[in-house]
Order: structure tokens, then C-alpha cells, then sequence
């Protein structure tokens, strides 16, 4: 008995979380228009962060964050990514750390799909 209370307690805080939109199956998250080079997709905003999916096929030109970090999950493709006075190749399973004001873009090799915080 204390099991199955156990499960359904488990069950119902899991049900909690996705309907609050804290849990995401980035897999399942796809592209819904057409788009020629960015496509850009908020998952979470609150005061202390966002989070977007990002699928890129050609490029980010070169900019910078004036007040913020950039994390970057790299999920599908490779790139060659210009990173301050580095370049770099990144590939899916890349975890890449932007410090605000570093100078970054991006050459798609494979299209991209990333997740941005």
C-alpha cells in the first residue's frame, strides 16, 4: 500500500510539473513555419532567465551580449563558431559558455538545432 501511495503521489507531482510547462521533450520540439535561415522558439521566460530552441541553416553573424551569459546546447548538426578570438568546430552534445560582451557567430556545416539559456 505504501508503494502504490508512493507512485501516485510520484504521478500526480510529475502531472504538476507538465502542466506548469517545467518539463519539455526538446526531441519533440520541431519547427511549425517555414523559415530561410532562424527560427527561434521561447520554451521558458521568467526574471532570472529564458530558454529558446533555436534551428539555424546558414549562419549568426558576428554580435554580442552586452549584459548577459549565453549557454548553448548544441543537439543536432556542426558548426564552425567563432568564440572571442577562438574558432571553434562545435557538434551535437556541445555545450558551449558565451560570457557577455565576447564577440560570437556561427558557419553552419550540418543545420543546427540548439537550446539557448
Amino acid at each position: 500500500m505504501k508503494i502504490f501511495f508512493v507512485c501516485i503521489v510520484s504521478f500526480l507531482s510529475l502531472c504538476n510539473i507538465q502542466a506548469q510547462g517545467l518539463l519539455k521533450d526538446v526531441n519533440s520540439i520541431q519547427p511549425d513555419e517555414e523559415f530561410d535561415n532562424i527560427l527561434v522558439k521561447k520554451i521558458y521566460s521568467d526574471k532570472n532567465a529564458s530558454t529558446f530552441v533555436i534551428w539555424i541553416k546558414k549562419g549568426v553573424k558576428p554580435h554580442k551580449h552586452l549584459e548577459h551569459t549565453e549557454q548553448v546546447h548544441i543537439l543536432e548538426g556542426k558548426a564552425e563558431m567563432i568564440l572571442g578570438d577562438q574558432k571553434l568546430l562545435v557538434k551535437a552534445g556541445d555545450w558551449i559558455t558565451i560570457p557577455e560582451q565576447t564577440i560570437h557567430a556561427v558557419k553552419v556545416i550540418e543545420e543546427l538545432k540548439v537550446i539557448s539559456i
